[in-house]
């Protein structure tokens, strides 16, 4: 259906943005695998993104949000439908007025598309302080709220004031803090809602404080992860009692390949590009992994990887 003219031409006229049909998704993804999508689309507007989604929605199109894909696994089947990228929605500003947990902060818009490490140069720029534990975290406002991503002892939970969202009824909507369902890496959200940005609560601080702390992390995260090679981040969430990284490491499967993929010799709960590889490569290490400490622990682990699409 998406590769009909007709659709075709609907998409581009009715999308604010960019429009790829046929897209290979490895060009998109930050773990450089993946198979085409039909169609990848960049709007560029909430209010386009709203237009869109109602379109496919009353099309019968399938459709998925990817945010920036950073976190993503798209098979080498590819993705039989549009998906979404929020890469393009960059508003980034303090605002004017307070909003709800905001009392003696100072409250900051991000858009969905914004990337971790952006808001986190903003708020150094403005000396906030609040956002330093997402320095070196891959990925967008939009999925780093979604996933509540979090590091030393800090999540998207503790600076998290209200979150704008598109939902299934094509209606944008705030949803205050106080009716927020943050758990480990996810907040829960209504079926078929789309986070189009977020309201952080951050404190006015010392600049060079807030630097030196990022600068401590950033050296941390290199030390410990392989950020020279490509990868989608963390790919399990850490069980309760022992971290993933570790148990996979205990195992002995750091450094076990699979084509062009490789569990990290750095860090066990990575999965990184060693130049070739294939989504297929990717999803066997993570089964793999998964067996074995399932076998050897009784512990099922759970990917932080969104896999998606068809087998090749």
């Amino acid at each position: 259906m998406v590769a009909d003219r007709h659709f075709k031409d609907e998409m581009i006229g009715i999308a604010v943005g960019r429009v790829l049909f046929d897209e290979p998704m490895s060009a998109h993804t930050s773990m450089g695998v993946g198979g085409r999508a039909d169609a990848l689309i960049f709007p560029d507007t909430a209010e386009g993104l709203g237009e869109l989604v109602s379109f496919l929605l009353g099309e019968g199109i399938p459709f998925l949000p990817v945010g920036n894909g950073t976190n993503l696994i798209v098979k080498d089947g590819g993705y039989r439908g549009v998906l979404i990228s929020l890469e393009a929605l960059q508003g980034l500003e303090i605002r004017e007025f307070a909003v709800e947990g905001d009392v003696g902060g100072v409250p900051v818009h991000a858009q969905a598309g914004v990337s971790l490490s952006g808001l986190v140069d903003f708020s150094v720029r403005e000396s906030l302080a609040g956002m330093e534990f997402c320095a070196g975290i891959p990925g967008s406002v939009g999925g780093g709220v979604k996933m509540n991503a979090g590091a030393w002892g800090r999540e998207m939970r503790d600076v998290v004031a209200s979150i704008s969202i598109l939902d299934a009824e094509g209606r944008m909507r705030e949803i205050a803090r106080s009716d927020l369902l943050f758990e480990y890496r996810n907040l829960d959200l209504p079926d078929g809602a789309i986070i189009t940005g977020a309201d952080f609560h951050l404190l006015r601080g010392d600049r060079a404080v807030i630097r030196e702390r990022i600068s401590e992390i950033t050296a941390a995260r290199r030390a410990r992860h392989p950020l020279a090679q490509r990868s989608a981040g963390s790919v399990f969430k850490n069980p309760p009692g022992c971290p993933a990284g570790k148990m996979i490491e205990e195992a002995g499967l750091k450094g076990l390949r699979m084509g062009g993929a490789e569990i990290s010799e750095k860090h066990g709960n990575f999965i990184v590009n060693r130049g070739s590889a294939k989504a297929a490569d990717v999803i066997a290490l993570i089964d793999t992994a998964r067996k074995r400490i399932l076998d050897e622990r009784g512990v099922l682990l759970e990917p932080e990887l969104k896999i998606i699409g068809d087998e090749s």
